[in-house]
């Protein structure tokens, strides 16, 4: 009888906990937009303390994936969802709504000892393609260019891929260059710039400090003015992908990163506001 107890016991903890778990709206993908998002959903919960989010990262390929296979109810990215993840989510009778949050321009980084302070993006791709290895050719100093790019499943290296290494897909079966440095994040990425002055690499504004010296691309600054208006050469939308859905919380939420508090909070995390 106590046996049967116990097991009927943890029978009802197990459905409780089901439960529980099923009403944690999960927020996920997007490394280069995760803190932002972080604080976006603290804020929103201040005056929603019912509400249960969580936020992670991962990458904007997995935000998008982790939204279709229902393991989340946000996807953060910073790129367009591809042809093969809408039909996907067609498959799964899924539509995916698309808004867009904010604009981040990709910034270039160098050590602060680098004596360049402006690259052509036509240059961007022939260093990253692996075609300029040596910072004299360029006019800097004589030492090997130490490439580093985000990895594979962020959307960062997706767009930077398109625009700079096959130059707005003029050049569409390029690739990064086989000396590439694949990095797991934007911070990691600035360390490593940091403390090696024949670094260059890419993040998104929202991380750039005065530590890290930020050149200009085709003579135009990762500024919000040029990204707002799209001048900057690698200037792009950040994205929340959602299901259709009559979850309140979601909707609620979306509808608050929209509003003058929550693009004010983009703007403060680095980014520029849609509003």
């Amino acid at each position: 009888m106590k046996k049967f107890i116990l097991l009927s016991l943890i029978g009802m903890l197990g459905l409780s906990t089901m439960s529980f778990a099923s009403r944690i709206i999960q927020v996920k993908g997007s490394d280069t937009i995760v803190n932002a998002s972080q604080y976006i959903v603290e804020e929103y919960m201040v005056n929603h303390s019912n509400a249960r989010i969580a936020v992670t990262g991962g990458g904007s390929g997995v935000g998008i994936s982790s939204l279709i296979n229902g393991t989340a109810d946000i996807g953060m990215a910073s790129r367009n969802i591809k042809e093969k993840e809408i039909q996907e989510a067609k498959k799964r009778g899924e539509k995916l709504n698309e808004v867009v949050i904010g604009f981040d321009g990709i910034t270039v980084i160098v050590n602060k000892n680098n004596k360049l302070s402006n690259l052509s993006h036509e240059t961007l791709g022939k260093i990253f393609r692996g075609e300029i290895t040596n910072w004299k050719e360029l006019g800097g100093e004589d030492g090997q260019i130490i490439v580093l790019s985000r990895d594979s499943s962020s959307g960062t290296h997706e767009f930077f891929k398109d625009h700079i290494v096959r130059d707005k897909n003029t050049m569409k079966t390029a690739e990064y260059g086989k000396g590439v440095l694949y990095m797991p994040s934007n911070e990691a990425i600035k360390q490593e710039v940091l403390s090696n002055k024949n670094a260059i690499g890419y993040i998104g504004m929202g991380y750039v400090d005065n530590k890290i010296k930020s050149l200009t691309v085709d003579n135009i600054a990762p500024t919000i003015k040029n990204v707002g208006n799209k001048r900057y050469p690698i200037a792009r939308e950040i994205y929340w992908y959602v299901k259709e859905t009559d979850n309140k919380t979601v909707n609620s939420l979306v509808k608050y990163a929209l509003s003058p508090a929550g693009q004010e909070i983009v703007k403060s995390e680095g980014f520029v506001p849609v509003k």
